[in-house]
């Protein structure tokens, strides 16, 4: 089930709700009772296994900063 992060506007903490994301977009209020919260924009990290190495890009030529125009 996703995870959500929110912050309150009245106390300022920053807490996370588990919902389905049918349910995304209603609001939560935060553990200390306040309704004043907006949703935040998080990033989601994808990959393999925890503690494991992250595949590179492949190297080489193309794109500008590769080809050497950049100055």
């Amino acid at each position: 089930m996703p995870r959500y992060e929110f912050r309150c506007r009245t106390c300022a903490s920053t807490f996370e709700v588990d919902r389905p994301m049918s349910a995304s977009s209603d609001p939560a209020a935060c553990p200390s009772g306040h309704d004043d919260t907006v949703k935040l924009l998080t990033t989601v990290g994808l990959g393999g296994r925890s503690g494991s190495t992250p595949a590179m890009a492949p190297s080489g030529g193309g794109g500008c900063c590769g080809g050497g125009c950049c100055g």
